[in-house]
């Protein structure tokens, strides 16, 4: 089997990020944004999708946090449009419900090449520590933008702004998880009826 990994960098004027990934790996990650909380975040999706991440980015922080936050959502994206490559044998779909105290987030993707997202997260404050919630829309469009997927998030209830948060990035690396998942009985196998995706 052809090693599903991928290593991405973009360089602008606003951010320098790499993002190296490993489909088939166990959830090592390695962060480094310059946004903490972006980092707690993404060590989630590595853990729960069993990703190898490795993500480093310097942006322009002294503005905000803006740039780094969607140009990382850019990359990675990119890198997972490359390593999943012709997507033979892949599950293609993936879905999540994940749970933490009060909060409960639902996400579902699919590798179907076209960008769309549907994302519904009734935060309860607009700042957890200094991050802006607001971002999580920017990382989530440049990610699906640029990897070619559909994603709906959905947080279903939560009152800690913390939890609805990390409900949706635990949610969304298992859904990633699934959905890369290699199915024996499709190998080599498109898993479209159109016979490309």
């Amino acid at each position: 089997m052809a090693a599903r990994q991928a290593t991405v960098t973009r360089d602008t004027l606003e951010t320098q990020i790499t993002a190296s990934i490993n489909l088939d790996g166990n959830g090592q990650s390695q962060l480094a944004t310059g946004v903490p909380f972006l980092d707690h975040m993404l060590d989630q999706v590595a853990r729960h999708g069993l990703i190898d991440l490795t993500i480093t980015a310097k942006g322009d922080l002294h503005i905000d946090d803006h740039h780094t936050v969607e140009d990382v959502g850019i990359t990675l994206g990119q890198a997972f449009a490359q390593a999943v490559g012709d997507k033979k044998g892949m599950n293609r779909y993936g879905h999540s419900y994940v749970p933490l105290d009060e909060a409960l987030s639902r996400v579902v993707i699919d590798f179907s090449g076209r960008p769309g997202l549907e994302l519904h997260v009734p935060f309860t404050r607009g700042r957890i520590g200094n991050f802006d919630v607001d971002l999580f829309g920017e990382f989530f469009r440049g990610f699906v933008n640029h990897a070619k997927v559909t994603l709906h998030i959905d947080n279903l209830r939560g009152v800690n702004s913390h939890h609805q948060a990390e409900t949706v990035f635990k949610a969304f690396g298992r859904a990633l998880r699934m959905a890369c998942m290699l199915d024996e009985r499709m190998t080599g196998v498109m898993p479209s009826t159109k016979g490309s995706l």
